[in-house]
């Protein structure tokens, strides 16, 4: 993210004000767009043999909430929320450490190719440390409810996946994942901190609506370019076990081309909404860190 309301553009951002700032925006908007998350990923997931599901996301939501109550669209939210706070700590952390280091030493920015590179970067981090396992869990949880349910819980599923398949089992789809991560990170951390920089050069004041509606672009920008790759990893971690080749093959099976942009409406729904609260929350938690952040440096030194 830009420097300029997280600090003055000549000062890098503090590691622990993107670690923190990033982790507690990850967990408030896994948190909050929750529902059209788990719609997206039913809708992604192979129908089960002798039965019709819509294709429709909000008709997964609908039915859902029918069939299962309000509870059920929660179902895997633990592990997300959980994941989605180590997921944005390191990267925004790892955003933003790329982003000091190449930055312009006069302006704080960056280059619109170095912008994607830093989120990227960013991506890669992110899917190895902390999205691929907690994506692996949530996608199986929510693909066992539609069956016989064979996990009792969130503890219960991490225990089942290593006695069956061993820690690997926890990063089956990791290379959809990263490539999914890489270019969603790319896009959404790239076009958010290139929107705000163009607006930093004109003066455009950073308030709470700028920074929605810029989280809000960025989100879109993000869903259209990348959901093939995140159809890829929803098939590849569902609780039967297939690989990632495996899950390209059965999408062009099913329903060629056009399926690799299955939940794309839905996603759509949940990223216009997340980018804005993703970065409203990081910025406004930035705002509240930086000067403690700077009086106890300026105290220690």
């Amino acid at each position: 993210m830009s420097e300029k309301k997280r600090g003055s553009p000549s000062a890098p951002t503090p590691p622990i004000v993107s670690l923190v700032s990033g982790g507690i925006a990850g967990g408030v908007e896994a948190a909050l767009t929750y529902p059209f998350e788990f719609a997206k990923t039913r809708a992604q997931l192979r129908q089960t043999p002798g039965s019709v599901s819509p294709r429709n996301p909000f008709a997964v939501v609908f039915r859902t909430y029918q069939g299962e109550g309000l509870r059920a669209l929660y179902k895997g939210c633990g592990i997300l929320v959980i994941g989605s706070v180590g997921k944005d700590a390191v990267r925004f952390l790892s955003f933003d450490t790329v982003k000091n280091a190449f930055r312009d030493k006069e302006t704080g920015t960056l280059s619109p190719v170095r912008n994607m590179l830093a989120g990227m970067s960013a991506g890669v981090v992110a899917s190895i440390c902390a999205v691929t396992p907690t994506e692996r869990i949530k996608t199986a949880l929510i693909d066992d409810a539609r069956g016989p349910k064979r996990y009792r819980s969130t503890l219960h599923s991490i225990r089942l996946i290593l006695r069956e398949d061993g820690f690997v089992g926890l990063y089956r789809g990791f290379a959809g994942t990263t490539l999914k991560q890489a270019s969603a990170t790319s896009f959404r951390m790239g076009s958010y901190n290139i929107l705000k920089d163009w607006q930093e050069r004109r003066h455009v004041e950073q308030n709470t609506l700028v920074n929605f509606a810029n989280g809000s672009i960025a989100g879109v920008v993000t869903t259209l370019c990348t959901q093939p790759f995140d159809t890829v990893k929803t098939r590849s971690q569902a609780a039967e076990v297939t690989t990632t080749a495996d899950a390209v093959k059965s999408i062009l099976r099913d329903d060629g081309i056009r399926g690799f942009w299955r939940g794309t409406i839905m996603r759509l729904g949940r990223t216009v909404f997340s980018g804005g609260i993703l970065f409203t929350t990081a910025e406004a938690v930035a705002k509240i860190l930086n000067p403690i952040v700077a009086k106890t440096e300026l105290i220690a030194a």
